[in-house]
């Protein structure tokens, strides 16, 4: 892993890197129509008004002379998907993008958790796909991808300047089917062949451990987490448990509202959550909203660099609000917000319109969040020894 403004007014907020300035306005400034060979461009704004700085007479120079000169077949759908991405890419922001309809169906499995792949939640840094987070038990885990492998090549193909979905497009398939990747680390060129399979993940799992104490594993933040986290809490609160771990490790993120609402198991109503900024401006401030099920009760987060976005707000907003202490690693780092637009024809652009800040005002974009305590984790898969520090702190 709504419209418009996806959180409290049924809008859905995403978490990536970046800053883009006017896109939405650009791609609602542009009309087409297919006809006699011609893509045509909107010459009116929704406003009736086209700003005076902006022509696109240039643009369909361009197109004419394609179209009049290019020596082969152009399918009209393609060109102008393709004129959106550019539009989109020329932000400068590689979170902000422009998805195709198949993209975006794409992109609401994955939120809800049902895809067919290799289980790996992907990013980007410059022009380079990396890898957030390798989904615990699934076929990327298994051969061995790392939070921070940054993927050189798809089947033989250079993925430098893909853009996040059209990497996934690649490394998606069939089930049953293999897919090759090579991958840099600090220690060289790594290669994978990986076989997809049918991935469906639960957002939240839970269970007591160690005699008296509950565990929440949350892979995601999505429509049902909230509510399962909700259900876990109320469950140890009935079994009298001696502390709580959250246990966010490899979680990339997700929605906006699930994250506050998490917090809120822990956190009494109206403690800030976080933070959003545009500029310096603070736009808005998320409280708790006053369903704490485990505040007071001991509680351990755990993070690891594949704890990403939504993940972080968690992580920040129990920590600063002395909820809970952090063990393990150093975060990922996504410190901006997202929204999503869906378009008529199934298609939609993600675009990033602010930075949140935890409730003691910092922005961990590109920084990550420190632990209170770090653990490396074992090399031995048998042993979890953050998930051991953690229960020996309680």
């Amino acid at each position: 892993m709504g419209d418009s403004k996806l959180t409290t007014e049924k809008s859905t907020r995403f978490w990536k890197y970046g800053l883009v300035v006017f896109i939405s306005f650009l791609i609602f400034s542009f009309g087409y129509g297919l006809g006699s060979g011609n893509i045509k461009f909107g010459t009116k704004s929704s406003d009736g008004k086209l700003p005076a700085n902006l022509s696109y007479q240039s643009v369909e120079e361009v197109y004419d002379s394609l179209r009049t000169q290019y020596d082969g077949e152009l399918d009209e759908i393609s060109l102008l998907s393709g004129l959106k991405k550019g539009l989109v890419e020329a932000a400068g922001d590689p979170y902000t993008e422009f998805l195709t309809a198949e993209q975006t169906q794409e992109f609401d499995e994955d939120l809800n958790g049902t895809f067919s792949g290799i289980g790996a939640e992907l990013s980007k840094k410059d022009d380079s796909i990396v890898i957030v987070s390798p989904i615990n038990g699934f076929p990327a885990e298994r051969e061995g991808l790392k939070p921070n492998d940054v993927i050189l090549e798809i089947d033989g193909e250079s993925a430098y300047g893909l853009s996040v979905s059209e990497a996934v497009d690649k490394i998606r398939g069939q089930v049953g089917t293999q897919v090759q990747l090579k991958v840099l680390r600090e220690d060289g060129d790594k290669s994978f062949t990986i076989t997809r399979e049918n991935i469906t993940i639960p957002s939240v799992e839970s269970k007591v451990i160690d005699g008296n104490i509950g565990y929440i594993e949350i892979s995601r933040f999505s429509d049902d987490t909230a509510e399962l986290v909700r259900s876990a809490a109320e469950d140890f609160k009935s079994q009298n448990v001696k502390g709580v771990i959250v246990d966010v490790r490899g979680n990339p993120g997700g929605l906006l509202d699930a994250a506050v609402d998490v917090s809120s198991v822990w956190l009494d109503k109206g403690d800030v959550v976080l933070e959003e900024k545009s500029g310096d401006k603070t736009i808005r401030t998320y409280n708790a909203n006053g369903n704490s099920i485990l505040g007071g009760i001991p509680t351990v987060v755990l993070i690891n660099e594949g704890s990403a976005s939504a993940s972080e707000i968690l992580a920040g907003a129990l920590n600063d609000n002395g909820a809970a202490t952090l063990i393990g690693q150093k975060s990922f780092g996504k410190g901006s917000v997202q929204t999503i637009e869906r378009f008529s024809d199934g298609s939609s652009l993600k675009v990033t319109i602010a930075r949140w800040y935890t409730p003691n005002g910092n922005n961990i974009d590109k920084q990550g969040i420190e632990p209170n305590t770090a653990i490396e984790q074992s090399e031995n898969p048998d042993v979890d020894s953050q998930l051991q520090a953690a229960i020996d702190s309680l």
